[in-house]
C-alpha cells in the first residue's frame, strides 16, 4: 500500500482513497488522473468538498503543480463528488 498526503488537509491516506491530479509533462495540461498512466507532477486530494475548496484557496494547486489550473477543474471535481 502506498500512502500520499492530501494538499487540502495534509492528512496521509492510502493512494487509492485520494483523487490524483496531474500536470501532464508532455502537453502541460492539468487532468484528473485516476489510472496513473500520465507522467508529470501530481498532487492528491481527499474525496470531500472542504479539501477541494482549500486546495483552490490561495492557489495551492497551481503552486504545487507549477502549472496554470483550468477554471472548470474545480467544478469537475465537485461534480465527481456528487456523482459518486
Amino acid at each position: 500500500m502506498t500512502e500520499r498526503c492530501c494538499i487540502g488537509c495534509w492528512n496521509i491516506k492510502n493512494r487509492e482513497d485520494l483523487i490524483k491530479i496531474t500536470a501532464d509533462h508532455a502537453s502541460g495540461s492539468v487532468i484528473v488522473n485516476p489510472n496513473s498512466l500520465t507522467f508529470g507532477r501530481s498532487v492528491y486530494l481527499c474525496y470531500n468538498k472542504s479539501c477541494i475548496e482549500k486546495a483552490f484557496k490561495k492557489d495551492k494547486l497551481s503552486k504545487h503543480l507549477k502549472a496554470p489550473i483550468p477554471q472548470e477543474l474545480k467544478g469537475q471535481l465537485l461534480d465527481g463528488l456528487r456523482n459518486s
